[in-house]
This record gives C-alpha cells, structure tokens and sequence, in this order.
C-alpha cells in the first residue's frame, strides 16, 4: 500500500473514531434489547377465569354459572386452562343474600377462601356483590325481604330494570349499603383482591335503572363504596350520566360493560338497537369516563359467548376483529369470557387481542457506565415502549440488580408511579445507590419491575434476556473503589 492510502485509512480511523465518541462522550454501555412476540401472562391484564380458577375445567359449551357460591373444583397439579388462556385474575359474582345470610351475620369465610384460592393458583380476585338476580332463588336475603314485604309492581318497577326491591326505600342503603362497608373495612387493601364491581340496583348488579335513582338513594348507595374501598381499585358499571360521574367525582373509578360483542343479539326485537353499535360509543362519552382508564381500569365481559357467537349469531373472523378493536380503543386491562371456551379457529386473534390488552413493556435503549464506585450512584438513562393500550395500575416499582456468583445487591426506585406509564414512549432517566459494603469485582447487570415489599420480579417484559428468576440480563459492570 502506498504512503497517501495508508495515510488515508489512518485518517478514516481517527474520523471514525471521533465520530464514535461524539455519540458515547462518557464511553457509555448501550444496550439496546431485542424485543420478543410471545404472550406474557401478567397481573392484573388479559382473561379471567370466571366462578373458577386456573387449572379448573370450564364451562360445557356456552353455558355458564353466576352469582352462586363457587363450586371448588380438586387441582390435579396442573393449573393449565384447555382451549382457554392462562390468567392472573379469577372473577366471582356472588348475590347479597350468600354472603349475609343473617341481618348480621357475614360469610366472610366465603371470600377469605376465595382469597386463598385464588392467590395459591397464580390469581388475585375480582368480585361482585350482586343485590339480586331474577327469580325467587336469586332474590335479596331472606331477612331483608321479610323486612320489607313482597315485590309488589312500585312506580319504577318494570321487566327492563328487573328491579326486585324499592332502592329509594331508605333500609336498602341502610343494609346493602351497610355490607358493603362492612366488607371495605375487612378486604380494602388486600394483595390478593384485584378490584370490586360498584354494583348497586338491577339484576345481577348491571346497574339497569339507574338513571331513576334519586339523587339522595344514588348517593348513599355509591358512596357506600367509594368510601370504603380506597386502596383497591373499583370498577363501576357504565349505567347512566348522574352515577357514573357522581362515583368519579369522589375518587378515580374504572369502568367496565357486561355485553362485549353484541352485534345484534336482539336486533328483531329492539329495532336494531345493539350495545356494541348504539349504546357503549355514545354513554362512554356522555358517561365522562373516556379518560378514565388513565387511573383506574377498564374491564369487559363478553356478551353470551365465543361459542354462542359463532353457532348462534354465525360470528366470522371479520365480525370478531371488530369487537376486539373497539374494546382496545376503549382501553380495556382485562375480559371475563365466562370460562367457557376460545375456539381453535379464533386463537390467533385471541392471542393478538391479549398482547395488546394492558400493558405491554419493551425496553428499547438502555445505558450506563462501565464502572462504578462503592457508595456511589449507578445512573442511567432509559427508553421503553409501553405497546399495551393502558398502563399497570399496580404498584410495582424499578429495580437494579447486580449479581455474580457470590454477591449479590438489588437497588430500587422507590419514588414512583407505575400508572404514569401510559401507552407510547416513556423515557426515564434515573439513579440508585451502591451499597457501601459491596465487594469489588465483576457483576451482571439486571433490570426488573418489582413489589416493594419483597423486590421480586413481577411482570414479564417483551424483550429478551430474561434469567430463570424473572430479572432480565442487560450487560456486566464493575465496581471499583
């Protein structure tokens, strides 16, 4: 090679070189991970079991069970669902009249097992009390109708609301209202109660009727639960303008609908009328609570379901890529499809729906120094991708582990608020200290969304690198004196 080309690629070099510097000018560690596709079962997103917990059988066929004591089921070991995904969440809707029994007597051994159930397989529990269903079996406690006389056919009464008692009747805030205050002083904060319907009148809790309330009985009845639950989340149903907008002026409420997918279930008898087409656009809107998944989660549940959908009202792929989009527009965490099955055929959508269900986190880039001091911060800078259509309402936080085969210190970020994690880009730039007593050496650098109490990982994120425990491996660093 010549003087002038040598003395050329000598050139390219140190052009290279300072080309590379400008872009790293503290020879920082980038790491940039490889997102991945795969389902990630996470708490408090995707399907539910519903009066059932992972591992049990499911419904036979499109039928499904309600407002009753769960029925336990004996776990062989395996906590797998057959043709129905895996799940963080149990839901239980029980009437009024099985969990008291008595004017003052309280089943709480009733939810405590439910509880424990559900924590011992992989799920937190989502519950309802519902005042009453229809028909005689399903009515308010026995006690409660002696008090206050049969169901007679009352101003407000008609078959639409399904009412079975006067809610202006001042016992029924007094006593209804009463239990549920009674069960907030009891369960409000508990680790394993993932939410609580704001259930008040019609059957099985729909809220059917609502807009008829006074505004003294609306008030005594939804404040029986803002007041008492305000550590776990609450989820109201979307029932009318006056009482969905009074819950949310007290504190932040979701919102959830028990009819998803009702493309004309009973058009020939309604005109057409749908609650997919005509009803839930126009009340998330005049309801105010298009913004509410902000701070509280959004819940669905399926009208009839899957089976009923493609052999009673002759369901394609089309029809069902429709309702999955408009549930994700709406920002939907989580779906009861009632334990009954997910058709083979539908699977691929199912499992697209669930990806974007929630939350979705991916790390894009993340850097920091080489090397770091004993007693000094790690710092580093972040950018994630929340690809999910809500944020975790749990409180989880960051946190950074440095590990090797004998040491091992883990640094949180306790200042901070996983909610704020809204869908898009999030860059968050942050530091921890190093222990004081950490020995010098070599160590893998790992990253994971913890629980405060115990700092274990919490929630599987969408990028590779994840290590048997549940943190996930970014690169090695050394700390020196």
């Amino acid at each position: 090679m010549s003087y002038s080309l040598k003395l050329i690629s000598i050139l390219f070099l140190v052009l290279l070189s300072i080309k590379s510097f400008s872009q790293n000018p503290d020879n920082l560690v980038i790491v940039k991970p490889k997102e991945i596709d795969k389902v990630l079962n996470n708490p408090g997103k995707g399907f539910m079991t519903f009066q059932r917990f992972n591992g049990d059988d499911l419904n036979r066929g499109s039928y499904w069970t309600e407002g009753y004591p769960i029925d336990y089921q004996q776990l062989d070991g395996n906590l797998t669902n057959s043709d129905y995904p895996s799940t963080t969440i149990a839901y239980w809707r029980v009437y009024w009249k099985f969990v008291n029994p008595e004017k003052d007597v309280y089943r709480w051994d009733m939810l405590d097992k439910a509880l424990e159930i559900a924590e011992n397989r992989g799920q937190t529990l989502l519950i309802r009390i519902a005042p009453y269903g229809t028909g005689t079996e399903r009515d308010v406690p026995n006690w409660y109708r002696e008090m206050v006389g049969p169901n007679v056919d009352w101003e407000y009464n008609n078959p639409v609301n399904k009412w079975v008692v006067d809610p202006e009747d001042p016992r029924y805030g007094k006593y209804f209202g009463g239990f549920i205050r009674k069960m907030g002083e009891r369960y409000d904060g508990h680790p394993s109660l993932e939410a609580v319907d704001l259930s008040i009148v019609g059957a099985w809790g729909e809220g059917a009727g609502s807009e008829l309330l006074s505004q003294s009985a609306r008030e005594e009845l939804v404040n029986a639960y803002t007041d008492s639950f305000v550590k776990t989340p609450l989820i109201a149903l979307l029932m009318d303008e006056k009482t969905n907008k009074y819950a949310n002026s007290k504190i932040p409420v979701g919102w959830r609908v028990d009819c998803i997918g009702d493309l004309g279930f009973w058009a020939n008898e309604q005109n057409g009328w749908t609650h997919m087409y005509d009803f839930y656009p126009r009340e998330i809107i005049n309801c105010e609570v298009q913004d509410s998944w902000k701070k509280s989660p959004v819940s669905f549940e399926i009208c009839g379901t899957f089976l009923t959908w493609r052999d009673n009202h002759g369901y394609g792929r089309e029809e069902v890529k429709y309702i999955f989009d408009q549930s994700l527009k709406w920002h939907m965490s989580s779906f009861n499809a009632k334990s009954s099955p997910v058709p083979e055929e539908w699977e691929d959508l199912v499992n697209d729906w669930i990806k974007k269900m929630g939350y979705r986190f991916v790390l894009r880039r993340f850097t920091y120094a080489p090397e770091i001091k004993r007693n000094g911060k790690l710092s580093f800078t972040s950018w994630w991708e929340n690809k999910g259509v809500a944020p975790c309402y749990k409180d989880f936080i960051p946190a950074i582990r440095l590990t090797s085969d004998e040491h091992e210190a883990i640094m949180v970020v306790s200042n901070f608020d996983l909610k704020e994690w809204l869908p898009g880009d999030i860059v968050f730039d942050n530091d921890v200290f190093v222990p004081l007593d950490l020995p010098l050496g070599s160590y893998n650098l790992q990253i994971a969304l913890v629980d405060r109490l115990e700092h274990k990982p919490r929630i599987k994120l969408a990028f590779e690198g994840e290590v048997e425990d549940g943190w996930y491996q970014l690169g090695e660093i050394k700390v020196i004196n």
